[in-house]
């Protein structure tokens, strides 16, 4: 595939994952600040729904295009601004898999609250601050990866 295609998939694949991120985190903080097990579990369920359908794509779409543009381009994945793209790609992964756990378990600890008409449980807020902890070093780490994609310093 030509590069500027390869390019171009990757930029919109980044915009998915870093907008639908940003979006998740600022509905589902909000939903959790009112307290209000129906709100948490409507919103929950749309923010699940949301990563599945944007967010897990774009992260798809950045892996494979990324590989790709650096193959075509002859530049190593293992060293330089690069490797250490990659490095914290994996990194932004490792967090974001928990969050994804973690966002569906808040999720149905809101349904059953809700339907049970019963105050949101201890774990709820115990997975909810587990949920907002991961997520500040993986957003940094993505404003990384950014700079380091415009930037392509040599490290």
């Amino acid at each position: 595939m030509d590069h500027l295609w390869l390019k171009t998939i990757h930029i919109l694949s980044a915009t998915l994952v870093l907008g639908t991120g940003l979006g998740i985190a600022f509905f589902m903080w909000t939903a959790h600040r009112t307290g209000d097990a129906r709100v948490i579990a409507a919103v929950g369920r749309n923010v699940v729904v949301a990563d599945a359908i944007f967010t897990a794509p774009g992260v798809v779409g950045l892996f494979v295009t990324g590989w790709l543009m650096a193959n075509g381009l002859g530049l190593s994945v293992t060293t330089g601004w690069t490797g250490l793209a990659l490095a914290l790609f994996v990194f932004v992964g490792m967090c974001w898999l928990p969050v994804l756990v973690l966002q569906k378990v808040a999720w149905r600890l809101a349904v059953r609250a809700h339907q049970a008409s019963a105050p949101l449980p201890l774990r709820y807020f115990r997975v909810m601050r587990w949920r907002f902890w991961l997520g500040w070093p993986a957003f940094g780490a993505v404003i990384v990866i950014i700079g380091l994609m415009v930037l392509k310093p040599s490290l």
